[in-house]
């Protein structure tokens, strides 16, 4: 029985010593979940500002003052003609995927009207624009609308956008019926 109560007591006293551990041990547990609740709260605010940041970021970005969006199902070239001083002037091409959009003015916009001309990758007219300017089959940046043939260039019916004289604006190519 000797050897038995050696166990009891020894299975007692090491019981008692972890008991008495336990305020020390329950003191580290709050001492170590008060810096994982900081190192939380410092993680949590880096996220937010980071988030903050992104859409800051977003929002300048957006600013788009003159942008082609294709809601149709086909990709399309875009050019686009504007008044410059006494003469038209136009520019092309970006291609825009379906559902897809493109900045093309990027300066915020001081004219009313910008002209738009667009046709599929089949080269049929996806706007019905009844003012002719001149486009080339490369990109390109032309001065005046006059003698399109004569001087390397074909003629292109675009459309007249009235943008209402505001900064910017967003103009939706739709699949035509």
């Amino acid at each position: 029985m000797h050897f038995a109560s050696f166990i009891i007591n020894t299975v007692a006293v090491k019981s008692l010593s972890v008991l008495e551990a336990v305020p020390e041990i329950e003191s580290s547990l709050v001492e170590v979940e008060g810096r994982m609740n900081e190192v939380l709260r410092r993680q949590y605010l880096m996220v937010v500002l980071g988030g903050a940041f992104l859409a800051l970021a977003a929002t300048t970005a957006a600013r788009a003052q003159f942008a082609v969006c294709n809601n149709s199902l086909d990709v399309v070239n875009v050019a686009i003609g504007m008044e410059d001083g006494q003469q038209f002037s136009t520019e092309g091409w970006w291609t825009i995927g379906s559902n897809q959009c493109s900045t093309v003015i990027r300066d915020e916009l001081t004219k009313r009207f910008i002209y738009v001309y667009a046709h599929d990758v089949f080269g049929q007219d996806v706007l019905n624009g009844t003012v002719d300017m001149c486009v080339d089959d490369r990109r390109f940046a032309i001065e005046g609308t006059q003698d399109c043939w004569t001087r390397g260039y074909r003629k292109a019916p675009f459309l007249e956008v009235d943008t209402q004289a505001v900064s910017r604006w967003t103009l939706f190519l739709t699949p035509q019926n």
